[in-house]
């Protein structure tokens, strides 16, 4: 849709996006490459650098309850 602004971004395994079924308007497939891989890792660290460890702890936690709610 032209106009519209991306809001999220999730990287998600197969039996999740099973378990979101048809509710998720696009999905796009990534190959499991070096590249990704390397993409991964460098997420992985951005996210050290932001987040101290307490906050990216009790962001986790509070994810995870959501997802039993």
């Amino acid at each position: 849709m032209p106009g519209d602004r991306i809001v999220a971004v999730s990287l998600l395994t197969q039996s999740e996006l099973d378990r979101y079924g048809g509710a998720l308007k696009k999905v796009f497939a990534i190959e499991d490459t070096p590249r990704f891989a390397e993409l991964l890792r460098l997420l992985d660290e951005a996210d050290r650098q932001h987040w101290p460890e307490q906050d990216r702890r009790e962001a986790l936690r509070r994810l995870r309850s959501q997802g039993d709610a």
